[in-house]
């Protein structure tokens, strides 16, 4: 479908009036021919390639910015989740990767760099089990790498044995990064079904389907939304819906846009377009404030997930009429942190992690910077991810957890990490005990709908 210049002035007019930006352009590196028995061999290569693929991908966005007027807020790097070509490395040589991966995003330019992944939900390698076991040891020595581990699937089932060492994980790098209100856990990433083409951060990786070199780009918009929400006034639902389609139209067209001109750049091919509404701190870039002008009166409030539902659909319609080229998770994300409506919603005491998992059914991902008690059991994590691990079988759809266990943190205090990650309130989590439950260990085997053969 081309281009009218049109729409690209219709979307500057957004970015100038209405906080639109492109949120992510991600560049995936395969680092599959990297593999070496010996660590230092296998971190230097890692280094060059990053550089050699990566080393003008800022310049490149900041040309594209610069032609079109349109924000390009981050340039970030995913990578083969590490566990893949190193399959055979230890716990201090996967640390070693890690370090080859900042260093390499520092020397670049980029904020984040992501793909100290694995992929565990049927089972796991001696390999896997160690690069699991690094994860808060490479998350506490590093400050740009970003770690997922998806250990579920609607295929597979939920793997309860990697659902007992994540949330292990997750307590250690609460530990090891409690200087700074633990903020490691802020870039780690618990995931059921995840999607190999994601390019938002901390889950992004280069899926093993994916080419030797690819461009994914994310867009954003609450704000834009917001506007058009507002502009309907008190017009009926099916008008709500329609006014939302009308606007994603514009914004996927404009970010497709985006990143097909950065690939070209860089003589890479373009992968997709991620329509996901990502908030930020920033005011007037809510989805809680969405929802409100939709017609809740506090995000938690009754018909706030059915609303969520409306939101998520339209945009998801709207990418796929806008755009041939949509993956990733695409629809609403509902983060705590990021999210400045959301933020005041657990401050009023209006939206408890319950309420989240509610919202979670019909969101784009899962519970996503949350943060929770820094004494909370790690059992008692491992049935939180259990939980939206089983929304995301049952239901097909990608889940996650991301969630911050701040060390020395009681319910009411206060986690802040500025920027894009934002503050959060710490909130409470039931201390009913899920331990009896999870220490079985095994796997919840896959539901019926897995067999679609």
């Amino acid at each position: 479908m081309p281009y009218d210049f049109q729409e690209v002035l219709e979307t500057i007019r957004m970015t100038e009036i209405e906080h639109f930006d492109i949120r992510t352009v991600t560049l995936g590196i395969s680092l599959r021919d990297c593999s070496d028995r010996n660590a230092q061999v296998a971190k230097q290569k890692v280094y060059e390639k990053i550089l050699r693929y990566g080393s003008k991908h800022v310049q490149y966005a900041k040309e594209i910015e610069r032609k079109y007027g349109i924000s390009i807020a981050n340039k970030r790097v995913s990578v083969t989740p590490v566990s893949i070509p190193f399959d055979s490395f230890g716990i201090e040589e996967f640390i070693e990767i890690a370090s080859a991966m900042d260093k390499a995003a520092e020397e670049i330019g980029i904020d984040y760099i992501a793909g100290y992944s694995a992929l565990v939900q049927k089972g796991m390698t001696n390999g896997e089990k160690n690069m699991i076991m690094s994860i808060p040891g490479a998350l506490s020595s590093t400050k740009r790498v970003c770690s997922s581990v998806n250990v579920a699937s609607t295929k597979a089932g939920i793997n309860m044995d990697a659902i007992l060492m994540m949330s292990d994980v997750i307590k250690k790098t609460a530990e090891l990064t409690k200087d700074k209100d633990s903020i490691g856990c802020a870039k780690l990433v618990v995931f059921c079904n995840v999607p190999e083409d994601n390019p938002f951060v901390a889950g992004a990786f280069h899926g093993v389907s994916e080419p030797e070199i690819v461009l994914n780009v994310g867009i954003s918009g609450p704000g834009v939304v917001l506007d058009a929400v507002r502009e309907t006034g008190r017009g009926d639902l099916s008008a709500l819906a329609e006014a939302i389609k009308k606007t994603i139209f514009k914004i996927t067209r404009a970010g497709e846009l985006i990143g097909r001109e950065v690939a070209q750049k860089h003589n890479v091919p373009f992968g997709i377009v991620d329509i996901s509404l990502a908030p930020t701190p920033a005011e007037g870039d809510s989805i809680a404030d969405i929802l409100k002008a939709m017609g809740v009166e506090d995000v938690g409030a009754p018909g706030t997930t059915a609303a969520l539902a409306m939101l998520n659909d339209s945009v998801k319609k709207a990418g796929l009429m806008a755009s041939s080229s949509v993956g990733g998770m695409s629809g609403a994300f509902i983060p705590v942190s990021e999210d400045q409506g959301m933020i005041d919603a657990v401050k009023r005491g209006n939206l408890s992690i319950e309420k989240l998992e509610a919202m979670t059914a019909v969101c784009s991902v899962g519970l996503d910077m949350i943060a929770i008690p820094g004494d909370t059991p790690a059992t008692t994590i491992a049935g939180l991810i259990a939980d939206e691990c089983a929304i995301g079988v049952i239901n097909d759809k990608t889940t996650a957890v991301r969630v911050i266990p701040a060390y020395g943190k009681i319910v009411g205090d206060i986690v802040d990490y500025g920027g894009l990650l934002g503050l959060a309130p710490v909130m409470s989590i039931r201390e009913l005990s899920s331990a009896n439950f999870v220490n079985r260990g095994g796997r919840i085997p896959a539901p019926m709908r897995s067999l679609t053969n």
